[in-house]
């Protein structure tokens, strides 16, 4: 697939998304946005890919990162002439597998489950992710990190927008010659991005609600001039506006639905998780449980719901405040 500028690059991943794109513009110089995951497969289809665009891997001397996760990194591995790297500051502890920030991940959701009494049955989630990530990632380090408002160095037609919630290192690239939109994993067609929970950067930071930066993010792309979204999974699309009130609404409708029943009675965010997701919270019990936790700092941010604890629990429970808010 072509897209005036970029071409299109479909790869395989090991993981429930399935395959991942990743965009290579060619201009004075190759630069490639994401790259994929670090699997011998994945190698093999890139670098065929490439050739029906007449380039080697040789030839990609830029790589611009849209978030950390590995099914978006992991091929910076494979390729060694690249010569500048461009992401959000936390992509770069992932990729030189800071010790020090990646134990603070670790401790933080150990703390943060202990708060919440999720049985030992589920903690090993955390490690897996981490090691996930440390296996079909990438090793490296970046060149610069960007931040919002920035340009990409040497295109400078592509502004940086921060687009937190599934990712707390979440950049979006908005090329304002064409209106395309490189957005990652921000918004995509199928499917609602799963708004992840994250540590805060740095220890005693205020835990990140990545339910309500996604929110903040899909209202602040609405800013922009956006014609066309390239995204990290399935169709290419241009109905962005429309996507994006359709998500909110969604979201609205399920946070409602946590709402009554906590108007019922109190319960901790394990019943909650246990309601909401009774088919997939055991298998996906870290999606499930950052889904949960983000209706209800929704619902605690309009001021519907609060926290109570006792020696046993923590638990949420109404404000009686009056319905309408949501």
């Amino acid at each position: 697939m072509t897209t005036k500028d970029f071409h299109q690059i479909t790869i395989p991943t090991p993981y429930e998304v399935g395959d991942v794109h990743i965009y290579v513009h060619i201009g004075e110089h190759v630069t490639m946005f994401d790259a994929g995951v670090n699997t011998d497969e994945a190698w093999s289809v890139f670098v065929n890919e490439l050739k029906k665009i007449n380039l080697n891997p040789t030839d990609i001397k830029r790589v611009v990162l849209t978030h950390h996760h590995p099914d978006h990194t992991g091929l910076l591995e494979r390729l060694n002439n690249v010569d500048e790297i461009y992401g959000h500051e936390i992509v770069h502890y992932w990729l030189t597998k800071d010790e020090k920030y990646l134990n603070h991940y670790l401790q933080y959701f150990n703390r943060l489950y202990d708060e919440w009494r999720v049985p030992n049955q589920y903690r090993h989630i955390v490690e897996r992710t981490v090691q996930g990530a440390l296996k079909y990632g990438a090793s490296g380090s970046l060149t610069k990190f960007l931040k919002e408002g920035d340009r990409i160095p040497g295109l400078p037609s592509f502004l940086v927008i921060e687009t937190p919630g599934h990712a707390e290192s979440h950049l979006s690239f908005l090329d304002e010659k064409t209106g395309v939109l490189i957005g990652g994993d921000f918004l995509l067609k199928h499917i609602s991005s799963n708004p992840l929970l994250e540590p805060p950067l740095k220890i005693g930071e205020e835990r990140p609600k990545p339910l309500l930066k996604y929110r903040n993010s899909m209202k602040h792309i609405l800013k922009f001039p956006v014609k066309t979204i390239l995204p990290g999974h399935g169709d290419i699309f241009s109905n962005h506006e429309e996507i994006i009130h359709e998500r909110l609404l969604k979201q609205e409708s399920r946070a409602r639905k946590v709402l009554n029943w906590l108007r019922e009675k109190p319960l901790s965010p394990l019943q909650i998780c246990r309601r909401l997701f009774p088919r997939h919270y055991e298998t996906q019990f870290g999606l499930t449980m950052s889904e949960t936790i983000g209706q209800l700092d929704y619902l605690q941010s309009i001021g519907e719901v609060e926290q109570i604890s006792n020696v046993e629990e923590i638990v949420f429970q109404t404000t009686h405040s009056l319905p309408h808010k949501i």
